[in-house]
């Protein structure tokens, strides 16, 4: 067998299965505290029943998830990719700790100040999602398309999971003196120890797979000039002029040339975020599930989303027409009518399923949008790429949390 070189066959295949395992945890990790905060939002209801946090604390987190995502695509050619994906799971940590801190600090009391607290901590989750999301996006989307499936993947899992793990914890507590607070607290410990697992995942084990050390040496001989510390994180030492920045399309000509792709992710989002999670939360009348009911339909979408995200993987139903992706993603805009009609004459049974179709959707559109539009550009550009469509689907998102205040029209506040 030939020995392995950094731009050999032998190298290209090593870890790579462990490689997606790894992507797939720190995709996991790139939305578990926020998904952490989705799903025990029975308790901050609980705790601030007048302020709409399932509402709030969205709307609060978009703005400086899509003001720093543009802020960071802008200057993604220029930017320490490593450490950006670092400070942002270090600050989920840290912003999970928060949680924790700010709950024995006011024993579990409601009022404007805590929520105010909570605020801030959702305003740093925005801050550190923009950081890993856009960056990990971009890094794996020069690298093996697998990976970048298993990112996404996980970003999905982390709301199964989340949504699993409080569905335990509320049972767990659900009889004893303050157990909806106690397994909050116990779900953010969990969510805070995930997020530690991943800043040691990142800086420890990922640089130094050999197929990622391949990818990032390709990336490099390709022009990248954001790789270099990568490369030295996993002993590789670039050579002079490997990493000069070489000719490449501008952000604003890759734009152009995908502008279907980051339209279609906008539309995505604005429709899954206008429903999910504030109408399914406080919108869709009491039904015999009682208190169980917001927990019960965040789960089942989460679960729904997870698998749409893998569903690509058998390719004869994979969707690669940049034609029927679009046309697919129009006619999901259906699923507007259909809830609200669902909420007001339907059963919790025909709302269940909606919502999974929901998840299921949104998982597989996001999967095959990601994995269809960096193909045929270098390195470079296709890092740049990537973080151009993420801030389109940060963008959507916000839009859709924004248009989700529309469905309390004639409710009152």
């Amino acid at each position: 067998m030939a020995s392995p070189n950094p731009h050999g066959e032998p190298t290209r295949l090593q870890g790579k299965f462990l490689a997606v395992v790894v992507c797939w945890l720190l995709g996991n990790g790139c939305l578990f505290a926020w998904n952490s905060m989705l799903t025990i939002v029975d308790y901050y209801v609980h705790l601030f029943p007048s302020y709409h946090p399932s509402r709030v604390l969205t709307l609060v987190y978009q703005p400086f998830a899509v003001g720093t995502q543009a802020i960071l695509a802008y200057n993604e050619a220029r930017i320490n990719t490593r450490q950006r994906n670092l400070a942002g799971y270090i600050l989920f940590f840290i912003s999970c700790s928060m949680v924790l801190i700010l709950d024995l600090a006011t024993s579990g009391k409601g009022g404007l100040g805590t929520f105010i607290g909570i605020c801030v901590v959702s305003a740093a989750f925005g801050v550190a999602d923009a950081h890993v999301q856009g960056g990990m996006v971009g890094d794996l989307s020069y690298m093996a398309p697998e990976f970048i499936q298993s990112f996404l993947a996980g970003m999905a899992a982390s709301g199964a999971l989340t949504s699993a793990l409080r569905l335990i914890t509320k049972a767990a507590f659900e009889n004893s003196e303050n157990g909806l607070r106690n397994g909050a607290i116990t779900f953010f410990a969990i969510s805070a120890f995930f997020e530690m697992l991943c800043v040691i995942l990142y800086k420890y084990v990922f640089p130094k797979l050999p197929v990622i050390k391949y990818y990032r040496s390709k990336a490099a001989s390709e022009g990248s000039s954001t790789v270099s510390a990568d490369l030295a994180a996993g002993g590789i030492v670039t050579q002079p002029g490997q990493d000069k920045p070489q000719s490449r399309l501008s952000t604003k000509a890759l734009l152009m040339e995908n502008k279907d792709y980051a339209i279609g992710l906008f539309l995505i989002y604005i429709l899954t975020l206008s429903i999910f999670p504030g109408f399914l939360s406080e919108d869709t009348g009491t039904h015999s599930l009682g208190e169980w009911y917001a927990l019960v339909l965040i789960a089942m979408y989460n679960v729904a989303d997870l698998i749409g995200r893998y569903v690509p993987l058998y390719k004869p139903v994979k969707l690669e027409s940049r034609k029927g992706l679009m046309m697919t993603i129009l006619a999901r805009f259906a699923l507007v009518p259909a809830f609200y009609f669902t909420a007001k004459y339907g059963d919790q049974g025909w709302m269940i399923l909606l919502t999974s179709f929901l998840g299921l959707s949104n998982g597989y559109l996001t999967v095959c949008v990601l994995t269809a539009a960096p193909k045929g550009y270098k390195g470079p550009e296709q890092n740049a790429l990537g973080n151009v469509l993420v801030l389109f689907l940060a963008a959507g998102i916000f839009a859709g949390v924004t248009s989700g205040w529309l469905w309390l029209i004639g409710k009152g506040w």
